[in-house]
């Protein structure tokens, strides 16, 4: 079936859009993952809602899933060079919410960003 989009950045949308997505880039950015890492680098998300969004990542060739064969079997996940090439949007998108928070901060919301490192985006560049 052929897909339509009104503007470009339904495409982009499309594959990394909702609330997880982006946070499993920036995590995946800083290197290879565990399912049980990735838990415990996102506490809040389940790991139902994990394994899809990770599922449809790897659907559309942004995350690439290494199973290897032992006893218990171990399962890696890490950005294509494909996602790797988020990288700018990423980094964008994160620009962006720091300056959000300065600026509720100013308003007097009571609002924080507990880890303000970018160093994930580093590894992210393409080789």
């Amino acid at each position: 079936m052929r897909k339509i989009y009104h503007l470009a950045v339904e495409a982009t949308l499309d594959v990394i859009g909702g609330k997880w997505k982006p946070i499993i880039l920036c995590h995946l950015g800083g290197g290879t993952r565990r399912n049980g890492e990735l838990l415990r680098l996102i506490p809040e998300i389940s790991q139902r809602v994990l394994t899809q969004q990770l599922r449809e990542l790897e659907a559309d060739e942004i995350v690439q899933r290494r199973i290897y064969q032992e006893v218990p079997p171990r399962v890696e996940y890490c950005l294509t060079d494909h996602g790797k090439s988020l990288r700018d949007i990423l980094l964008a998108m994160s620009d962006w919410g720091e300056q959000r928070v300065i600026q509720a901060q100013a308003n007097g919301t009571d609002v924080k960003i507990l880890d303000h490192s970018q160093r994930g985006f580093d590894s992210m560049r393409l080789q």
